[in-house]
């Protein structure tokens, strides 16, 4: 059976059993938004493939996908799937920085997203090119940031880091308050 996998916002793989060889024949494969065949693409693949990566393909859509084996030996008939894409991965939208102190400041962001395994939070001190990590859980959207130097303008950077792989990062500025004076 013709199945997809490893699938995104913009590709997946197609996988199918190996019905011809590399001298029996190719195969022709047809694939289309569901909404608009019309725009069929169409491609030729050698009869030793058992596997075919499709890309640039529309997020959030569902595909029509048919693969015609083109065999001079036996007829075969052609195996035909559906496939949606994924949602298109959002970066972070918005950065906010709360709770500022002399040595620390709440950082949160939004939206929070299924798609995001984890974050990773950047500060360093404006300017200069020290900059610390932290690691934050795709289901949290907030952290604490400390051990900080008093009246300090901070770069924060927040990287969503999604299951694909795929990263986006966000940036804001923070400023510690200052310090008590002796």
């Amino acid at each position: 059976r013709l199945h997809a996998t490893d699938i995104t916002s913009s590709s997946f793989l197609l996988m199918w059993p190996k019905l011809l060889s590399q001298e029996t024949g190719y195969y022709t494969l047809e694939y289309a938004p569901t909404a608009d065949l019309a725009r069929k693409r169409t491609q030729q693949v050698s009869g030793a493939h058992t596997s075919l990566l499709l890309s640039d393909l529309a997020p959030e859509t569902t595909y029509e996908v048919a693969l015609i084996p083109e065999s001079n030996v036996h007829y075969f008939p052609p195996q035909t799937t559906r496939v949606t894409t994924l949602a298109e991965e959002i970066s972070p939208v918005q950065v906010l920085i709360s709770e500022s102190g002399p040595h620390s400041f709440h950082v949160s962001w939004a939206p929070v997203l299924d798609s995001v395994l984890s974050y990773q939070v950047l500060y360093g001190p404006l300017p200069g090119n020290s900059v610390k990590v932290l690691e934050v859980d795709g289901r949290h959207n907030s952290t604490v940031v400390e051990h900080l130097a008093p009246n300090t303008t901070y770069l924060v950077t927040v990287t969503a880091i999604y299951r694909s792989g795929k990263e986006k990062s966000l940036s804001a500025k923070a400023c510690t308050q200052e310090g008590e004076r002796g």
